[in-house]
């Protein structure tokens, strides 16, 4: 089967990419001219384990092509994704659907009579039909199809998730459960690879399907800020939040996914997504007062881990080093896309701290977004030599890899900020570190 893939960003090349695996000859449509050219190239202008590799085999098998001509990408194409950006409206919390709505004018310019029309991007409830009528009213003649297939990629875990997902969600005009759909015997015909066991793809309407992706990253932020708030209980009392979650994860109903404490929540879907949904929900005046409170939650625990780090640093802060040991939103990405460290760094440089970072992916893409006179380091030692506190705000592996042994030496300071709890406290302390970590009670016996 011939595809289009509208948007050669995160979501359009790790779709393309894993639906040209399984078999399909995917065509993905870029229009800006620089990032077109580094597609042709082989220059992946975003960091995802093994998309490089993905991406060039599916080239060399002729199955992945980059183009800015749409016109003769629909004339062969079954089937035309939607892959866009759909950031936050600045002011309003609102999807800016403006990308959308473009694609699907350009979609309605060119389209040949049968096509699928399929919505990949995050959108809010009624986009796929706002797509429909954008077409219908520009080409009142042509026979099309619509459906919305939301993604549900972890970045960093994404070409997995593509490749063996827990579900498909599909969303169809009409009755999703009717069987012989032109849509939905493309849909099953282009994710056939996934049906084995058993079939993974859950139909149903356009509406439903469009408010399951939101309503599946809400949750998941509800789920992350309930376990730094319990964190900051287990601190104020002597407990301790790992027994905790672990406790309330080993029942079935809750799981321990997603209990971690952490800095906040942050990337290109929970902050965005939380945003859109509360949004859509007031717009329909059935206001969620749990997302509401969940999204102020997040944006306050980014700056109040900041003046924590200021009261442990005490009043000669102006005097102080501070090693920073990750910037991206989560390892194993280069996104910096609302991550803690936007929110805590400045606030430390602006209190007169001397910040010294690393980070594996992200140096190149957080540095326009920090203040001037940041230091960056080439490595985590670099990072830690003559600091007096290390913070962990990135779980990457080569930083849980360090050892006491490694920066005691480096290190003019001994207080450790773990606040990825990357690391077993009681090794450090027995090092001399003070060493401090989310949800860690002061009533431990081992005192961390």
């Amino acid at each position: 089967m011939h595809i289009t893939m509208i948007g050669g960003g995160y979501v359009g090349l790790v779709s393309g990419a894993c639906l040209a695996a399984f078999g399909a000859r995917v065509i993905v449509i870029e229009n800006d001219p620089i990032r077109l050219d580094r597609l042709k190239a082989g220059n992946i202008p975003l960091y995802e384990p093994g998309l490089d590799e993905l991406i060039a085999e599916q080239r060399q098998a002729e199955r992945l092509a980059f183009s800015d001509d749409l016109a003769s990408a629909l004339q062969k194409s079954r089937a035309v994704f939607i892959a866009v950006g759909t950031p936050t409206r600045r002011g309003s919390g609102h999807a800016d659907l403006s990308y959308v709505h473009a694609a699907a004018r350009a979609i309605a310019a060119h389209a040949p009579d049968g096509l699928l029309i399929v919505t990949k991007s995050t959108v809010p409830v009624g986009t796929g039909r706002q797509v429909a009528a954008i077409v219908r009213q520009a080409r009142p003649d042509l026979t099309f199809h619509i459906a919305s297939n939301p993604e549900f990629l972890r970045e960093g875990h994404a070409i997995a998730d593509f490749m063996q997902p827990d579900r498909v969600i599909i969303g169809l005009e009409g009755d999703p459960t009717a069987p012989s759909s032109t849509a939905r015997t493309l849909l099953e015909t282009l994710y056939a690879p996934l049906n084995q066991p058993e079939s993974r793809l859950l139909f149903m309407g356009l509406e439903s399907a469009e408010l399951t992706k939101y309503a599946a990253n809400a949750f998941l932020a509800m789920k992350v800020t309930f376990a730094n708030e319990m964190a900051d209980l287990c601190e104020a009392t002597g407990g301790q939040i790992a027994d905790v979650t672990r406790g309330m994860g080993m029942d079935p109903r809750i799981s321990p996914h997603f209990l971690m404490p952490g800095p906040g929540y942050g990337g290109s879907c929970f902050p965005k997504d939380t945003q859109a949904l509360a949004t859509s929900a007031r717009q329909a005046g059935t206001p969620m007062q749990l997302i509401e409170t969940t999204i102020a939650a997040n944006e306050a625990r980014k700056r109040r881990l900041a003046e924590r780090i200021l009261a442990l640093a005490g009043n000669d802060i102006t005097h102080c080093t501070i090693a920073v040991l990750g910037l991206t939103f989560k390892a194993h990405t280069d996104d910096m896309r609302q991550a803690p460290s936007l929110t805590i760094l400045p606030l430390l440089h602006e209190a007169g701290a001397t910040l010294r970072v690393y980070d594996p992916q992200g140096m190149d893409t957080a540095s326009p977004l920090l203040p001037d006179g940041i230091l960056y380091a080439d490595s985590p030692l670099h990072a830690a030599e003559g600091a007096d506190i290390l913070l962990v705000l990135t779980e990457w592996p080569v930083f849980a890899a360090l050892t006491p042994t490694q920066l005691a030496p480096r290190m003019r300071g001994r207080l450790i900020l773990d606040y990825r709890q990357i690391w077993q406290g009681h090794n450090w302390q027995k090092a001399g570190f003070h060493y401090h970590c989310l949800g860690c009670g002061t009533h431990r016996d081992s005192g961390s």
